[in-house]
């Protein structure tokens, strides 16, 4: 459980990707993506009733770890967060050519200033989408490898244990969005519970289960319509070498008290 701190408010510094930017969940009435972390901070908000909690959100779809860690990392420093959650490595993994090496040094330069500091930082693991997207089968080497980097930051830089991914929720397509890259308000609601999970928070034992019952079953028809909307879109940015994060900015910029 995080202490409540002394001057009677606590921060929350979300930083990272699309998944921490929240694409793939049902929008705020405004239009802005939701996303695990908006919820988690509403969990955080509901267990620290007398504390003002203050949540600021970074993340920037289609951004790379060494990306994040030039737009995001001084940002997130200079509000001295009690909780860091991280997103990157995912968008690193899926170009054609990725440097493991590099790859470790960016993502250990982003934890580090705040473990250091007794922050506590949550970092989220990529699981098997095998099941879900033919994509998952082709990059699970390279999934594999960035999970081993994100244990070394549990094991050697005080990052907090990794949520489990291997038989959950995680691995179940309804938990997925239309374009099987990112997740749907089901595993974005999940999510954040592990995340409060993760923090010492009080959450449903059951947080990590599957949806009872078996996925609904893929047709062709669906499937073209997959290749048509989401993986031509996604090939023709590789090919330009465009990002969808390209002329956007942070959803959340500057700590505000959470909505209750």
């Amino acid at each position: 459980m995080i202490a409540t701190p002394a001057d009677g408010a606590l921060r929350y510094v979300a930083i990272g990707d699309s998944l921490s930017e929240g694409v793939g969940d049902a929008p705020w009435s405004d239009g802005v993506p939701r996303g695990w972390t908006d919820r988690l901070a509403g969990l955080l908000a509901a267990q620290y009733p007398e504390t003002v909690v203050q949540y600021g959100n970074l993340a920037i779809r289609g951004q790379k770890a060494r990306q994040v860690l030039q737009t995001q990392l001084a940002a997130a420093r200079e509000v001295a967060p009690h909780v860091v959650t991280l997103t990157a490595g995912m968008n690193d993994i899926l170009r054609p050519r990725v440097d493991f090496d590099r790859l470790r040094t960016d993502l250990t330069a982003l934890v580090d200033p705040f473990t250091e500091a007794g922050t506590a930082v949550v970092v989220v693991p990529i699981p098997d989408v095998s099941g879900v997207s033919p994509a998952g089968r082709l990059v699970d080497g390279r999934r594999r490898a960035l999970n081993a980097i994100y244990s070394e930051l549990v094991d050697d830089h005080r990052v907090l244990p990794l949520t489990p991914t291997a038989g959950t929720v995680f691995e179940d397509p309804r938990a997925w969005a239309d374009d099987r890259l990112h997740l749907g308000p089901l595993g974005h609601q999940r999510l954040a519970e592990a995340a409060a999970a993760t923090l010492g928070l009080p959450v449903s034992a059951d947080h990590l289960a599957a949806p009872d019952g078996p996925p609904p079953p893929r047709t062709a028809a669906g499937e073209l319509r997959w290749v048509y909307r989401h993986v031509a879109p996604w090939l023709g940015r590789r090919l330009r070498g465009a990002s969808s994060g390209d002329g956007r900015t942070a959803k959340r910029p500057e700590l505000l008290p959470v909505r209750r």
